[in-house]
């Protein structure tokens, strides 16, 4: 069972503001700028994997042929491979 925690980012921002981690500090000073999306981020059972790993081979294909293939290649090496 996944545990999702995005509850319990405030508590722990608040615990790294009192701690002398000042690489921290930055961390949670970004996070505060969107953190209604984080929190989300962090609550939501959706992934982003599937996706992910679709992109990474794609762009490993696109740099194996970097130079000397042009984008018809690509999108058949691309289709071919689906």
């Amino acid at each position: 069972m996944l545990d999702l925690t995005g509850s319990e980012l405030p508590a722990w921002m608040e615990r790294v503001g009192h701690d002398n981690l000042p690489t921290l500090h930055s961390l949670v000073n970004g996070l505060r700028r969107d953190q209604d999306a984080v929190i989300a981020g962090l609550s939501s059972s959706w992934s982003s994997g599937q996706v992910e790993g679709r992109i990474t081979r794609v762009k490993r294909i696109n740099r194996d042929g970097h130079g000397r293939a042009d984008v018809d290649l690509l999108r058949t090496r691309i289709l071919h491979r689906s």
